[in-house]
């Protein structure tokens, strides 16, 4: 089995950017208002929030400015629920913003936002781990590949509402989002039990997709490519939903229709549950 390599997303971040700015720009004063699946937030506090990862980020790792204390602890719970709080406070605020001004302070912002994670060295820590793929300690390409990731589907949660997915499920930028996504598999099966030697292989479908294979070795998964043995089980995700079921998005009636799934149970079972995002 071939390890898995290291992403170079930074260069995409510009692309996603001139996508966006052109999706709002096209969008009706009533398209601003609608529900997203995102609980709770309409196309506008998506946008919203896409802004303040930005700003947040030039904030705290350019600008070493924190604007106040941080989670109550480094355990999931309170880490989700600080993270939670900062989205809940920025969406509140922003609805004085109008959609033209959101759109002129994305298309402000992103340029020095891009820069800033273009001139991360890609093999030195991260300042925050990628806490959804178990990491202590990430490198900046994790970090920037998490964020890449964070971009891309909170831009096709806008998308999904208005009915321009398309632009987005390229091989050029979908392929990364679905290739970091993927590396939460391992931290995810790490309370599953199999033998030495078990192998799951996890496939999406469509432009983008690709195939992993999840192994079992030395009491850990291990996730990887291009492997030619057996498998004791089988997941082929329609790549169309992937990026809904990565993100808390599809729920498992409806992802119960878009997978199928040979082999056994307490292998795929656990893929119903997995999550790429913090909060």
């Amino acid at each position: 089995m071939k390890p898995l390599p290291i992403l170079h997303t930074a260069p995409l971040f510009s692309v996603l950017d001139q996508h966006l700015i052109s999706l709002l720009r096209s969008l009706s004063p009533a398209d601003w208002e609608k529900a997203t699946v995102a609980p709770k937030w309409r196309v506008r506090d998506v946008a919203l929030h896409l802004l303040d990862g930005s700003l947040r980020t030039l904030a705290m790792l350019r600008d070493g400015h924190f604007g106040g204390p941080g989670p109550a602890s480094p355990a999931h719970a309170d880490v989700v629920r600080y993270l939670n709080q900062l989205n809940e406070e920025w969406v509140a605020v922003g609805q004085r913003l109008s959609p033209p001004l959101i759109t002129w302070l994305l298309e402000l912002s992103g340029p020095a936002y891009n820069a800033f994670m273009a001139s991360l060295p890609p093999l030195e820590p991260a300042v925050f781990a990628v806490g959804w793929a178990g990491e202590e300690q990430s490198l900046n390409w994790f970090h920037v590949a998490r964020d890449y990731t964070e971009k891309w589907h909170h831009q096709q949660q806008i998308r999904q509402t208005v009915g321009q997915e398309a632009a987005l499920l390229t091989p050029e930028l979908y392929q990364p989002f679905l290739a970091t996504c993927v590396r939460a598999l391992p931290h995810h099966y790490r309370t599953v039990a199999a033998a030495p030697g078990t192998v799951l292989q996890f496939t999406v479908t469509g432009p983008g997709g690709d195939t992993w294979y999840l192994a079992q070795q030395a009491e850990k998964w291990v996730l990887g490519t291009h492997y030619t043995g057996p498998v004791a089980a089988a997941i082929r995700l329609d790549g169309a939903v992937a990026w809904r079921l990565f993100t808390k998005s599809l729920p498992r009636p409806i992802a119960e229709n878009h997978l199928a799934i040979t082999g056994e149970q307490n292998l795929t079972e656990p893929i119903f549950g997995l999550t790429t995002v913090m909060a």
